[in-house]
């Protein structure tokens, strides 16, 4: 294989879910109608803002080799304290700060600060206590959603903040801030994991968490870092959340967990740890979001999403097989 033909395969291989996006893309917009518009296209972006934000977080946990199932929960307490504080209807309190725009910055660090605190002790108990991360996430997942109906009593939080919904309501080149803010973090957290030791340190120790210690690499430490910063990016998740719904319910955000393990899934990211790549996810986001839009056009019931999201998860693991086989040949 000469060393043109072997740039071209490897840059496929490094970028397949994006071409998987693209085809999808085309072929919908052949054959669906009033599918290929700008408008459906902003949409797709702005319905996968929440669930791009939240894979961030479990993407970083998976890409060290560990697991965290509480995302989803965490996401739906951050939503539930931004929406009891600076909502003014149900259950909210209506807290007001002068000047107005104080709300932002003070609600966003609510809802991050209540994520990190959830990811702090998920870290502490997995990697100092050395306990199953399968079992304490799964544990946080369970009772932060109970703390959730608790703290609400099952009522709902209603008529978020002006300050705040204006995040969800202005536009920027046809997308709202929201996505925008999606959309930045994906950015700035791709640069981390390719361009600092940190990010660098997290794909060693999914690689090989034995052989990175011996490195002199500070592997608890930047385990509970990874901890931390999932519940945290989850917060965030929250936050845009309750921004999208004006508002928190006790059930708010149920069933993203699934779909955030299946775009990391798409996005390349090996459960087994030490491999994947941000950007991969992102297309993995868009590659769902732009199925339940097709779905919704074509009046689909809406079961045939959870088929079609699992499937495109065998299909994904399926060619992670694939891409590992070919890369060996390559090597």
């Amino acid at each position: 294989m000469n060393p043109r033909t072997r740039r071209i395969l490897e840059l496929i291989l490094d970028n397949l879910v994006w071409f998987m996006l693209l085809f999808v893309l085309a072929i919908f917009s052949i054959f669906i109608p009033n599918y290929f518009q700008l408008g459906i296209f902003a949409n797709i972006i702005e319905a996968s803002s929440v669930l791009g934000v939240m894979s961030i977080g479990l993407a970083l946990v998976i890409i060290t080799g560990h697991m965290d199932l509480s995302v989803e929960s965490v996401t739906a307490l951050g939503a539930m304290a931004v929406g009891i504080l600076f909502c003014s209807a149900g259950i909210g309190l209506g807290i007001q700060l002068h000047p107005e725009w104080l709300m932002v910055p003070v609600s966003l660090l609510v809802a991050i600060s209540v994520g990190a605190l959830i990811g702090a002790l998920n870290g502490v108990l997995v990697v100092k206590l050395n306990m199953s991360a399968f079992i304490i996430t799964l544990a946080s997942y369970i009772w932060v959603r109970g703390l959730v109906v608790a703290v609400s009593g099952g009522r709902s939080a209603q008529d978020l903040a002006p300050a705040i919904r204006w995040f969800g309501i202005q536009r920027l080149f046809g997308l709202p801030l929201t996505a925008w803010i999606a959309i930045s973090c994906f950015v700035i957290f791709s640069l981390i994991m390719a361009k600092t030791p940190f990010g660098r340190h997290l794909v060693m120790i999914g690689g090989n968490q034995q052989a990175t210690y011996r490195a002199g690499i500070r592997v608890t430490r930047n385990l509970i870092i990874a901890f931390v910063l999932a519940g945290a990016i989850a917060g965030l998740a929250g936050w845009l959340l309750t921004i999208r719904t004006s508002g928190a319910t006790a059930n708010l955000g149920v069933g993203l967990l699934f779909n955030a393990f299946a775009a990391v899934v798409i996005g390349g990211v090996s459960l087994k740890g030490g491999v994947g790549s941000l950007p991969g996810v992102y297309a993995g986001v868009l590659l769902l979001s732009s199925i339940n839009t097709a779905i919704n056009l074509m009046g689909l019931p809406a079961n045939f999403t959870q088929v079609i999201h699992g499937l495109l998860v065998l299909a994904a693991v399926l060619l992670d097989t694939l891409k590992q086989t070919i890369r060996q040949r390559l090597a």
